[in-house]
């Protein structure tokens, strides 16, 4: 059984930083693609930024420039530095990510979601 667990949430003033992390545990062969996705009040879930596990980065238009999305392979973790916050950018953070639990058997895993609160 795969869990994702996510950290680094809470209340931060507009123009803050913020370090969310989301490690993987549980048994499994390997990890492709990680993943960060919010959900503000009333609105969809949308894809914030993601990580391939050997190409290049992709961001949302509303946060490029502001967030960055790292991982790091040899802890089965993926952050995202998020500075410059905005309110706008209030929601719950969830990780997603595509874990082979075999050499072809490959399943998308989300983390529980860690509120995000930007407000003076």
């Amino acid at each position: 059984q795969v869990q994702l667990v996510e950290s680094g949430g809470g209340l931060v003033q507009p123009g803050g930083s913020l370090r969310l992390s989301c490690v993987a545990s549980g048994s499994f062969f390997s990890i492709s693609t990680m993943g960060w996705y919010r959900q503000a009040p009333g609105k969809e879930r949308e894809v914030v930024a993601v990580i391939p596990s050997g190409g290049s980065t992709n961001y949302a238009d509303s946060v490029k420039g502001r967030f960055t999305i790292s991982r790091d392979n040899a802890r089965n973790t993926v952050y995202l530095q998020m500075n410059s916050l905005k309110p706008d950018d209030t929601a719950v953070y969830y990780c997603k990510m595509a874990v082979y639990t075999g050499p072809l058997s490959r399943y998308d895993y989300w983390g529980q979601g860690t509120q995000v609160t930007v407000s003076s």
